[in-house]
């Protein structure tokens, strides 16, 4: 999966079960109408994916991509798709092109492309011609003006896990992060969730972005620890980098995970094979409603013979929500994205901020004996108060 942030690239039966996604996708009251390109019951939408790079890595990306927003067309009762795929290469100069390309060509709206100087480039190219663009990034840097992005977030997975958290006598939270952009970007979204939940960062401490950087740390990080009074480490690290390191080391130097919680704020599960780190053990993460999820990757695995790519749920949310305002007869300005309501996809309930960056309704998750087990369920609605029921 790609990183939470990443500044880089890196390489059934219908889902009538997933609580109704077109029909619940739009529940509450329909926006008013505003500026942006109208929409009925066709609906023409440009689909940029980063096939055409070279790299096989994009391929399966884009193919996973489009297989995904087929399946979701297909779930949209009433409502057709016109869809239209542009590749990109992954590449920002060729996705302004794509995106100026497909609005000549009577996009509505832009779904993709992947990568955050790509989305970037996408929106700045159509930015005056009143086309928004739900970009799969994850990066809100790029976020604002009529840029989206649709990936999860850290800001969002870092106050679902505090909110939990402090809920659970665990309020006192050590921040250990990487010394690289991501690592600093992350750790401060930790401290805002700290502080929206009304927790206490007691300390932060990181570490050079190596092995050998992390075994030199290691023994000043575990010793401040202790000397904070932390019921809580909230961890940066990834499954792809420092992750299995720092977990294990943390725990072979003292710091007990039964006191002190180790918390996540990147998937633990992805690849799998973490699941069974000594590590992680009884470590706390947040993740998409599962059950949820599953059950589009099975229909996906059963239609494609293979697995969906885990940012292609995000190619599905995306005609989700497209649809479901289509259905309830508004446009597809920002002021329809962004309705308080929500929607629904196969990654669970999400909402779309008025500054780009979305909202995910999560689950938290802890790993116990090698699996993963929901201790949190992810909501499945937001409440009128304005965050997700449950948070």
């Amino acid at each position: 999966m790609l990183s939470v942030l990443s500044l880089a690239r890196k390489t059934l039966g219908r889902l009538a079960l997933l609580v109704g996604l077109a029909a619940l996708a739009a529940c509450g009251e329909a926006p008013p109408p505003s500026a942006g390109p109208g929409i009925g019951t066709r609906v023409p939408v440009a689909l940029l994916v980063p096939a055409g790079s070279g790299q096989a890595s994009d391929e399966l990306l884009a193919r996973s991509i489009q297989n995904a927003v087929q399946l979701a067309m297909g779930d949209l009762g009433g409502v057709t798709i016109d869809l239209r795929v542009y590749n990109t290469a992954g590449d920002p100069k060729t996705a302004g092109e794509m995106a100026s390309r497909a609005v000549d060509e009577g996009a509505a709206i832009i779904l993709g492309p992947v990568y955050a100087q790509e989305a970037n480039a996408a929106g700045l190219a159509v930015a005056n011609r009143g086309v928004n663009v739900l970009s799969f990034s994850n990066n809100t840097a790029i976020a604002g003006g009529n840029v989206f992005v649709l990936g999860q977030t850290w800001d969002n997975t870092a106050m679902r896990l505090a909110a939990y958290a402090v809920s659970h006598g665990v309020s006192q939270i050590m921040i250990v992060h990487d010394q690289t952009q991501a690592g600093e970007i992350g750790a401060a979204a930790i401290q805002r969730g700290v502080a929206a939940a009304g927790g206490t960062v007691v300390g932060s401490a990181s570490y050079e972005f190596s092995q050998n950087g992390v075994v030199q740390a290691i023994s000043g990080i575990t010793a401040q620890i202790r000397g904070s009074g932390a019921q809580g480490v909230f961890l940066t690290a990834d499954t792809s980098g420092a992750l299995p390191l720092v977990s294990q080391l943390l725990k072979d130097n003292g710091v007990n995970p039964e006191v002190t919680r180790f918390i996540g704020l990147t998937r633990w599960d992805i690849p799998a094979a973490t699941l069974a780190l000594p590590g992680v053990q009884g470590g706390w993460f947040a993740l998409p409603d599962p059950a949820i999820y599953t059950l589009f990757a099975q229909r996906y695995q059963a239609t494609y013979g293979e697995p969906p790519h885990p940012i292609a749920s995000l190619g599905y949310d995306g005609i989700a929500a497209i649809g479901a305002l289509a259905k309830s007869g508004a446009n597809l300005s920002a002021a329809a994205l962004t309705q308080s309501a929500g929607f629904a996809g196969v990654t669970g309930a999400f909402r779309l901020n008025r500054d780009g960056t979305n909202t995910r309704a999560l689950a938290v998750a802890q790993v116990v004996d090698g699996q993963v087990s929901v201790i949190d369920a992810a909501p499945r609605s937001f409440v009128a108060g304005g965050g997700a029921a449950g948070f």
